[in-house]
């Protein structure tokens, strides 16, 4: 009978020590690389769920959970609310990449819920789902001109005479 081997490894120096003694010391770093900055802020909750029902859907593909209910209880979620995740993969593609890459949210609420991209998803027609995410994103962008943006006739930019603190115009135009 063998007895099971175990090896293990780690990078270390020796030094001659007081006395001439060899001391084992820890590696030293070969050279420091720059570490890119850190964004401050999270990511919204909205690429975090787009991010997730892209991980389910691959899931489901390749046969790693049987169906939809597995990965709900996977998920510790209701079956309702695991269908309204794996929705968002009915997006066009790219929405689905905008939705993934939207900048992180550095102060208060996120801007674009999940809820109002359901009807987006439900929509069979890429185009149409294209036209409806330009109005949804459109009526959330900030502007820092205290206008609250609901829709793009409420921008100081499309009332004339109206003032050019707004850093977006031509946004809407």
């Amino acid at each position: 009978m063998t007895t099971p081997t175990l090896t293990f490894s780690s990078a270390f120096r020796t030094e001659r020590g007081q006395h001439g003694r060899r001391e084992l010391l820890p590696h030293k770093p070969v050279a420091a690389t720059p570490i890119a900055p850190v964004p401050t802020g999270r990511v919204p909750r909205i690429s975090r769920l787009m991010a997730l029902a892209i991980r389910f859907d691959g899931l489901l593909r390749r046969g790693e959970v049987k169906d939809l209910a597995e990965l709900a209880r996977l998920g510790r979620v209701t079956r309702a609310r695991a269908t309204q995740i794996l929705n968002l993969t009915m997006l066009a593609p790219d929405i689905q990449e905008e939705i993934l890459t939207l900048p992180v949210v550095t102060a208060g609420r996120d801007t674009i819920k999940e809820w109002q991209v359901r009807p987006v998803a439900a929509e069979p027609l890429w185009g149409r789902q294209r036209r409806m995410w330009r109005d949804l994103r459109h009526s959330h962008v900030d502007h820092t001109c205290g206008v609250d943006v609901k829709l793009p006739t409420d921008c100081v930019h499309s009332n004339p005479g109206a003032s050019s603190r707004c850093p977006s115009p031509g946004l809407f135009e």
